[in-house]
């Protein structure tokens, strides 16, 4: 199974930036798509950006298209999510998710099988 770790929150004002990295712990990293989510407080978990395995196509919820950026290296196993211009409703935990056997981005939680723990972000105005 494979097993995710976040990393890089934190607490940062609005306009400033966070680079957040998930690392995976199987060498089949590789073939899997993957995505970030977030979920604030009383409030739905939501998409936030995907990467198919190859890195050749991504996607972005209209919310964060423009400020974050997904990538990944498939030599580390880890994807990273750059995220700029910061404002407070960005504040939520984010986790990575992997696409267990599918290679194709989605936008879909329920695409998504394998889950990390999450790691805070806070934004302050």
């Amino acid at each position: 199974q494979v097993q995710l770790v976040e990393s890089g929150g934190g607490l940062v004002q609005a306009g400033g930036s966070l680079r957040l990295s998930c690392a995976a712990s199987r060498r089949t990293f590789s073939g899997n798509a993957m995505a970030w989510f977030r979920q604030a407080p009383g409030k739905e978990r939501e998409f936030v950006a995907a990467i198919s395995w190859s890195g050749g196509s991504t996607q972005y919820a209209d919310s964060v298209k423009g400020r974050f950026t997904v990538s990944r290296d498939n030599a580390k196993n880890t994807v990273y999510l750059t995220m700029n211009s910061l404002k407070p409703e960005d504040t939520a935990v984010y986790c990575c998710a992997a696409r267990i056997y599918s290679s194709l981005a989605s936008p879909l939680r329920n695409d998504y099988r394998d889950w990390g723990q999450g790691t805070q972000v806070t934004v302050s105005s």
